[in-house]
């Protein structure tokens, strides 16, 4: 299902981009900037110039001291540091309307805030061997999409599209508002991932090992389910989670 929306490779295979001027050229000619890392209290036209482009580009800066900057490379910096994405990222308003024009049925996987690059990877991969369509993140507090997500990928991260979108939760509601339904992988349900019916158009979210799904997306699923747990630890890594429930979704579908 993958293969009709793969995302492209940057034109850029760099991982950084160094200096103010460089980095401004770079987003004016649409390089997808995964992150960029300012020195704390930088003044200057200069700046002024980069905090105008990255606000029309609505790319957020983190503002750093600049010890990290300096850790990041021994090269001349001017207070600003941007690493480049491996990938392009996709809209997903652009993808739901071609998958229910190619008649066949959405299934998305929303990753809410999941930190670590491998098990970012590992999701990647185990999505798109599930034929999933797309793989929503939100803009602030996800994993870099970098050269080990990749790798952990086996390269599935160049074959599925990845949508990056600012305000995640409304992006997650027009899902909603699309016809998808919306389920939530959480332990806080007395119903397991066998209850909903995935051969419907569908979302499934997952959240992050150390805090989980964020309320405001627990409030708007249609769906809560979990995974039944008979063990000890009572915890999976997130990216067995993800290939549990969304190979529930293909059995149901098959």
């Amino acid at each position: 299902m993958t293969g009709n929306y793969p995302p492209r490779r940057s034109s850029n295979n760099s991982q950084f981009i160094f200096g103010i001027r460089a980095i401004i050229e770079a987003i004016i000619s649409g390089k997808e900037i995964e992150s960029l890392y300012v020195q704390r209290g930088l003044t200057g036209g200069l700046y002024q110039e980069l905090k105008q482009v990255t606000s029309e580009h609505q790319i957020t800066p983190q503002y750093v001291p600049v010890e990290k900057l300096n850790r990041m490379t021994p090269k001349n910096h001017q207070g600003a540091v941007a690493v480049v994405s491996p990938i392009t990222y996709q809209k997903i308003e652009n993808i739901i309307p071609d998958v229910f024009e190619k008649g066949e049925v959405p299934l998305i996987l929303v990753l809410d805030s999941i930190t670590d690059v491998r098990n970012m990877g590992a999701l990647a991969r185990t999505a798109e061997c599930a034929g999933v369509h797309a793989i929503l993140i939100p803009a602030k507090g996800s994993a870099q999409i970098n050269a080990d997500a990749v790798k952990t990928s086996a390269g599935a991260l160049y074959k599925i599209p990845v949508c990056r979108h600012e305000n995640f939760v409304q992006t997650v509601r027009f899902l909603q508002e699309s016809g998808l339904q919306i389920v939530c992988c959480t332990e806080k349900t007395n119903d397991y991932i066998y209850k909903p019916d995935y051969t419907l158009p569908t979302a499934v979210v997952m959240g992050s090992e150390e805090d989980g799904i964020r309320n405001e997306l627990i409030r708007t699923a249609d769906h809560l389910a979990k995974i039944p747990m008979y063990g000890e630890i009572e915890s999976l890594n997130v990216s067995v989670s993800a290939g549990i429930i969304l190979y529930e979704a293909v059995r149901q579908r098959q």
